[in-house]
């Protein structure tokens, strides 16, 4: 019993202590003029080709609602484990400089999010991208996400996703 009362109180202070904000953003260059990139990276469907999500599940289901590469449009997805179900849409378009997307998670957990892509021209023919994602993670998720390092791994799974956009573009 006190070891169990032990448990509980340490999982409580680390649910004091925990970070409830995350912030993640990764960037890479990318050899190809920002109009390029852009008008690539504003096409949600484009994402099947270069989504660290996309190939965590290639049986993953799509449902598209709007015109894609506008304000509005939605793209909702439902895979494996890995992948979870959820929404994403389309909140704002800068041309050749920025999009912002809202994440509605509801599989494992229901959670929302904010998520960006930012290009930026480097030279006349080289695009800095910065992919990023802000939210809340309230207790219990808060203490969950700080003990497995989920900062870590999301930048693992964003440097993979980055990578991946890069050899796409650059072919």
């Amino acid at each position: 019993m006190i070891i169990l009362a032990t448990l509980l109180l340490t999982i409580a202070v680390l649910g004091f202590i925990a970070p409830k904000d995350f912030s993640i953003e990764r960037e890479i260059t990318i050899n190809k003029p920002v109009s390029v990139v852009f008008n690539y990276v504003k096409f949600v469907k484009n994402d099947r080709n270069w989504s660290p999500w996309a190939s965590k599940d290639p049986n993953m289901t799509t449902d598209y609602r709007g015109t894609d590469g506008t304000v509005g449009f939605v793209s909702s997805w439902s895979g494996n484990d890995e992948v979870g179900v959820g929404e994403q849409e389309t909140k704002s378009i800068v041309e050749n400089s920025r999009i912002d997307f809202e994440l509605r998670f509801k599989k494992p957990m229901e959670d929302t999010s904010k998520a960006y892509l930012i290009t930026e021209a480097i030279g006349a023919n080289q695009t800095k991208v910065k992919w990023g994602m802000i939210g809340k993670s309230e207790f219990p998720m808060n203490v969950f996400c700080m003990i497995m390092n989920m900062n870590k791994m999301l930048n693992n799974t964003f440097d993979e996703g980055l990578s991946s956009l890069k050899s796409v573009l650059e072919k």
